[in-house]
């Protein structure tokens, strides 16, 4: 197995945390990832821009009563990429 197989998107813990949570959520707001996460809003945002630039995830904005809401889900694609990635990495850490 080679590590060269592994996605560069995924390399940063906070969008292997981004890809992980919403891999198991259908949507997860962006005040549930900060928090999640622990990190900052303009952390997070920048992270989030790059994942949705590459389709990974999409975006879902709405009103709440009268407060907006930011949701976020993985794409088919963003799934097939990252199921992939964490795939390659199971084999190296079984040294298969």
């Amino acid at each position: 197995m080679d590590i060269q197989q592994l996605n560069k998107e995924f390399e940063n813990r906070t969008r292997l945390g981004i890809m992980s949570a919403l891999i198991v959520n259908d949507w997860v707001t962006f005040n549930d990832l900060k928090g999640l996460l622990n990190v900052s809003d303009g952390n997070l945002a920048s992270h989030i821009k790059g994942l949705e630039a590459k389709e990974y995830i999409e975006v879902k904005k709405e009103f709440i009563g009268k407060k907006p809401s930011t949701s976020y889900r993985i794409t088919l694609l963003g799934r097939t990429e990252f199921t992939t990635h964490i795939n390659i990495l199971e084999k190296l850490i079984k040294g298969l």
